[in-house]
Parts: structure tokens; sequence; C-alpha cells
């Protein structure tokens, strides 16, 4: 999804609404004028993600800000989700089908999300969406798709997003796991520091039980030009790829990869409300191939 004016427009306003709270008036023209010089000079085929890495350099040089600025943020969500754990499990595991509610679960935690969802995350709004999480609904026909090409699959690569979110992605890929024990499993995460993103020591943090690489880059989603040698090799033996989040969406649609990828994510941005025709936070499972 390459970057339109919408995406424009929304970078700019979103960082100069953030950069005011650090700086005057003048600090924030200044900022917003690097701003706009460099998404104006950069390369059209990339999309809004591509840019993340600059904008956090323009937030350490105009503001003195930390490199990884989301680092509370992500400590305090990586605690919130495994303080619930056993129940997000129970919940998952007692449920009709485990493999869809597992799926819901995943898809709930994308709520934590403090880059898109800037000013809007509550976790007590998100303690309230739990215990809702049987009402979750997606595509069904784009579910057994799935269920199916995990059955015959024999390698699984699943994409995260967002720390905190991985403790529910966890949940997701232990009942995978189990119901599916011939299927590897591989996690990636982002290379560094990316926003709110999940990195290898949040992967740890959280106890992921299988292999984890990093994309290479401190790019919020997969820019397949400047993947890792560890993520291509895993893209090119997947079966299936599982792709968490809008990101992911973003630096992945529409690029004719050819990989059998499955996007799981909430809807946050008006491009995608308009993209999928979908409400904000409505719960989305759609495979590249059926589009």
């Amino acid at each position: 999804m390459r970057l339109d004016s919408q995406c424009i427009l929304c970078l700019l306003k979103r960082h100069s609404e953030t950069a005011a709270k650090y700086g005057d008036e003048a600090q924030v023209t200044a900022f917003t004028r690097d701003l706009m010089r460099m998404i104006c000079n950069g390369p059209v085929e990339m999309s809004a993600p591509f840019y993340t890495p600059g904008i956090t350099k323009l937030f350490t040089e105009h503001f003195g800000l930390a490199d990884d600025r989301f680092a509370e943020e992500k400590e305090v969500s990586n605690r919130y989700a495994l303080e619930r754990f056993d129940r997000l499990t129970e919940l998952v595991r007692k449920a009709e089908d485990p493999l869809y509610a597992g799926l819901q679960a995943a898809i709930l935690g994308n709520y934590i999300d403090f880059s898109a969802l800037q000013g809007e995350v509550s976790f007590e709004k998100l303690d309230e969406m739990l215990a809702l999480l049987h009402t979750i609904q997606v595509d069904r026909d784009a579910f057994d798709a799935l269920r199916s090409d995990l059955e015959t699959g024999k390698e699984l690569l699943y994409l995260t997003d967002n720390a905190g979110e991985i403790v529910f992605d966890r949940v997701w890929l232990e009942v995978i796991r189990d119901r599916f024990p011939g299927l590897s499993i591989t996690v990636c995460v982002r290379g560094g520091p990316a926003q709110n993103d999940a990195t290898v020591a949040d992967a740890e943090a959280v106890g992921m039980p299988f292999p984890v690489i990093g994309n290479g880059t401190r790019i919020p989603g997969t820019v397949l030009e400047l993947a890792s040698d560890e993520l291509n090799a895993a893209l090119k033996t997947a079966d299936v790829i599982i792709a968490k989040g809008q990101a992911n969406v973003e630096t992945l649609l529409d690029t004719g990869h050819g990989y059998n990828v499955y996007y799981a994510f909430l809807v946050k941005c008006k491009r995608f409300i308009d993209r999928f025709g979908k409400a904000k936070l409505t719960a989305m499972l759609v495979r590249e191939r059926d589009l």
C-alpha cells in the first residue's frame, strides 16, 4: 500500500500533534518542515511505516527524545498481558473451537498500539473487550482456508506487531502448535526499537516458546527489500504466513510478493476503513490471495 495523500496528511497531523507536547510553536514548525521534506524526498513506492526510523530521528534531533521513546509503554504492555496470560489461555482452551478463539484473542491484542491509536489505548477498555472475546467475528471463509493451510503446511512464519500483543499471539501460537504438531513455527519481530512494536527482547520477556528472528530493520511492518537474511530464508520456506497489524498490511499488501499471507488486525485508520469498508476497531482476517 503505497503512501497516498491520506497517509501523508495523517503522518503530518499525528506527529506534529505529538511534537507539540515537547516544544513551542517555533520548534514544532521546524520539526514539521523537516518531516515534510523527508516525506517529499522519500521513495514513492514505499508505505507510511517506512518513514518511522526517520521520524524517530527527527524527534531525537528536535526535542532530545530517547531513541526508544516507547520503552515504558512496552514494558507496561508486556506486564499487563502477562498478568492475564492464564485467564486468556483458559478462555481460549475452553472454547468450542480453541483455534478460532485463539485467533479472536490474537486480533484483540492488536488493540495495544500506542502509535496508530495514539491517546486512545485504555487497559480498562481492553479488559472489557476481553470479557467479550468470543463475540469477535472474522471472515469464516478466510479462517477455514487458514485452518486448511495449517493442516497441510509444514512451516508457519508469524510476523508480530506490538509489545503486549505478543502475549496474545503466544496464546494462539501454543494452540496452533498443539493442534498441528507437525507444523514448524517461527516468530518474527522488529530488528530494533520501532514505536511500541515487539523486539527480540520483548519476545524473551514474555517467554515466547518458539524460535524468534528479527526483520532486519526498525521499520514497523515487513519491507521485503530490507529484510534480514533470516527473514528472507523463512519467507521462502514458509507454507503459511500470518501477518499481524496494519503495518504489515501496509508494507506487504499489493507488492506482488507471491507469498501465502493471512493478515490479522484491527482496523484503525481512515485508509483501512475505506479500503476494507469496515468501521474502526473491526476485527479482520484477510487472505491476500482472495483480494
